[in-house]
């Protein structure tokens, strides 16, 4: 702890003798400084820690470390009656765990599993503010920082009644409104990541907010962003308090040409169209996208690289519909590239979402994944090409809980263009409605159905694909359907068995003749054709 000392003489008769007494500063004894610690005098006793390993260190100067990857690690001091104050450090991000793991600090703490915190996302080059209730993490904004692991960023996150304002090296990035919490400690915070920490300071000087929502003044031109084409499968069904999916419609326009702009917009509650202008590199990681948004390519050169958007929810073990699912999304004309993670992920009952007329292509992971006991999405009119994990549906053979009676999904006009996997490969999900696809030399399979999955694959065209559709690729066996498709070139035939609920229980459509499948398909999918 960094100590005010106090001198106090003492005079005996042959002697003088200096006695120093010492206190942490957690009280206003600094004009409007609340608490201090810079760690010089190699301790920390002032913290009460939970989780993780704690130590002091020498960092340039000493200071505090966490250095576990594999828990969610706080570190809180002070008093819950602290309410209106500026909580700062200087956080160096050292390793995350996986992606989606967070390195910050805490305000207004109750406990370990109820505070505000701001912090920097998995590879340090986004900062999010966000409200943990109960354990339970919701995102209320998301800003691109830059910077990587190895390197000191300034947090800073004040609270002034229920306005959170959070600045990084001194430049307000984001800003929320709040009330959940009025009071609180403050706190270190590692998710499953880990992090050096000094310099830390609360005081009561408020800062100025300035608005971190993109400005909706000037949208782009009529015709230019808009939601094209007819949708058809799952996110149209009228299921789960939501009658097909409409995206941001009824809210206003938003144009954005950066990051931080994107990101900001994403998170921001309520219904918004999103027109996104040329290629926007994020820093790497997921970033969530929340209900009732519509995000559209301006053009055909509309695009992202470097992260992903996350659909949903933290991951838990809930096996019931949360009432706040993220839902309502649609995802349109936009092209994928250089994915640190998944370039779109769906999860944790997310429903009625819509993917539609996008290139993806080169990510790390999946490209477009659903799972979680998501439900009533429709993946249409996609190309995607030069991956080799691509579409998949139900995550592990051991989330029934979460995923029997849910992923309903209908994948109808996608371009399959030489990915050799998960064209999707399906878990659990019933009826998988899988219709008038072009599938190219995908080297392993085509649509692998198992883990008792009901998938309906019909009027689709395969070429050169050596097993189009099965329902014993590996793990336990699924069931499939497949009618009325053409197997061009070297493609061999189905190995379904079993019966499946049809698609037609829940929605109408219109099947192609799968013959003209191909043409409609290489003319139809992908970016700039809507």
């Amino acid at each position: 702890m960094k100590r005010i000392r106090w001198i106090l003489s003492v005079t005996a008769a042959a002697a003088a003798t200096a006695v120093a007494f010492s206190t942490i500063t957690t009280g206003p004894a600094f004009a409007d400084t609340l608490f201090t610690d810079n760690f010089d005098d190699g301790e920390a006793s002032g913290w009460s820690r939970s989780g993780g390993s704690w130590s002091i260190v020498t960092d340039g100067s000493p200071a505090y470390r966490q250095t576990s990857t594999s828990a969610s690690a706080k570190a809180l001091a002070g008093t819950t009656t602290w309410s209106d104050y500026t909580v700062s450090a200087r956080v160096k991000p050292i390793a995350f765990g996986a992606s989606n793991r967070t390195v910050g600090i805490a305000s207004r703490a109750r406990s370990t599993s109820d505070y505000y915190a701001l912090v920097l996302t998995s590879g340090g080059g986004a900062a999010q503010l966000q409200r943990v209730s109960g354990g339970g993490v919701t995102v209320l904004g998301t800003a691109a920082v830059g910077g990587s692991t190895g390197s000191w960023r300034t947090l800073a996150l004040n609270a002034q009644g229920s306005t959170l304002t959070a600045l990084v090296d001194g430049a307000q990035v984001l800003q929320a409104t709040d009330s959940t919490f009025g009071s609180g400690r403050i706190g270190l915070v590692a998710t499953y990541a880990s992090a050096t920490y000094d310099d830390v300071k609360v005081d009561t000087d408020a800062v100025t907010p300035t608005p971190t929502t993109p400005s909706t003044t000037s949208p782009p031109p009529p015709g230019s962003c808009r939601v094209g084409g007819s949708l058809a499968g799952f996110a149209s069904v009228n299921a789960l308090g939501q009658n097909g999916t409409t995206g941001g419609a009824g809210g206003p326009t938003v144009a954005v040409d950066t990051a931080n702009e994107l990101l900001a917009a994403i998170a921001t509650p309520g219904p918004l169209t999103i027109c996104v202008s040329g290629t926007i590199t994020l820093p790497a990681g997921m970033y969530d996208v929340t209900s009732d948004k519509s995000i559209l390519g301006v053009g055909s050169n509309a695009g992202i690289t470097g992260g992903g958007f996350n659909i949903g929810l933290p991951v838990s073990d809930i096996t019931t519909q949360p009432a706040d699912a993220v839902h309502n999304v649609i995802i349109q004309n936009l092209s994928f590239r250089g994915a640190s993670d998944d370039s779109i992920n769906v999860q944790m009952f997310s429903h009625h979402i819509w993917i539609d007329h996008n290139d993806l292509a080169q990510g790390y992971d999946g490209l477009l994944d659903v799972k979680r006991g998501s439900s009533y999405v429709t993946i249409s009119w996609n190309r995607t090409h030069n991956h080799t994990k691509n579409m998949l549906l139900g995550h592990d053979d051991n989330n029934g809980a979460q995923d029997i009676g849910r992923l309903k999904v209908t994948y109808h006009h996608n371009w399959f263009d030489r990915t050799p996997q998960r064209n999707p490969r399906v878990r659990f999900g019933e009826p998988v409605h899988v219709y008038n696809n072009y599938f190219v030399y995908n080297t392993d399979t085509g649509v692998a159905c198992q883990a008792n999955a009901g998938c309906l694959v019909e009027g689709n065209y395969f070429e050169d694909v050596e097993e189009p559709v099965t329902n014993s690729y590996a793990g336990p066996g699924g069931r499939c359907v497949a009618r009325n498709n053409v197997f061009a070139g070297e493609s061999g035939q189905p190995d379904c068995s079993g019966t499946v609920q049809e698609a037609s229980q829940y929605y109408s459509y219109t099947l192609d003749d799968p013959n003209g499948v191909k043409a409609a398909v290489t003319a139809g999918a992908g970016v700039g054709k809507v």
